[in-house]
């Protein structure tokens, strides 16, 4: 059995097609177009064919593509608007409470009273809600001792202020708590102050 090219037996005379997205092709001469395609008006052997369609086709991009692209360079998209400098950024919630002093309140459950304060206190973990803020926003303060100050407090008689400090993390960041409540009424000033990370010390 002998082998054969069959480039080289392929007698058949090719045409030249093309579509609407002006990609060309080759197609037996005899053949009906297939659906979408048209001729150019080259037809000939296959290899004239593809010879005629390199010279032509230098483009491979689908005419689409080619159309929306050269809009695209005729009327680019406007850039997109540079930040304004004068437009504060939206403050994060540790930012806006890290400046200048805030209304809060002890965070008490079930009911809002002076020994329910002091046993939160005892146990050094009280809630002090930040009243200002859009909802309100309790935090729970694990109590440093040594900064808090009570003498000004009578737990007894329900008066005096207490001023209590205390860390803890808010939206990932570490903070401290600073709050000045009055016993009186459970309420008082307070704000955060970012706590500088500290270097992890290896055991």
């Amino acid at each position: 059995m002998s082998w054969h090219d069959p480039d080289k037996e392929d007698t058949t005379i090719y045409k030249v097609v093309i579509n609407h997205e002006e990609q060309y092709s080759i197609w037996p001469e005899y053949k009906e177009n297939p659906l979408g395609w048209r001729d150019v008006g080259k037809a000939g052997p296959k290899a004239e064919c593809l010879d005629y369609i390199k010279g032509v086709w230098t483009d491979m991009r689908p005419l689409s593509l080619r159309k929306k692209m050269e809009e695209m360079a005729k009327n680019p998209p406007p850039p997109p608007p540079a930040p304004d400098p004068h437009r504060p950024r939206e403050k994060s919630l540790v930012d806006r409470l890290c400046e200048g002093e805030h209304p809060v309140e002890a965070g008490l459950r079930p009911e809002k009273t002076v020994t329910r304060f002091k046993e939160a206190i005892d146990r050094n973990y009280v809630h002090v809600k930040f009243t200002g803020t859009r909802g309100g926003t309790e935090l729970g303060v694990r109590l440093d001792r040594n900064s808090c100050l009570f003498q000004q407090a009578d737990f007894e008689s329900g008066t005096g202020t207490v001023h209590i400090e205390g860390e803890l993390t808010l939206d990932y960041v570490p903070v401290r708590c600073f709050a000045d409540i009055d016993l009186k009424t459970l309420e008082g000033k307070g704000h955060l102050a970012r706590v500088e990370a500290k270097a992890q010390s290896q055991p």
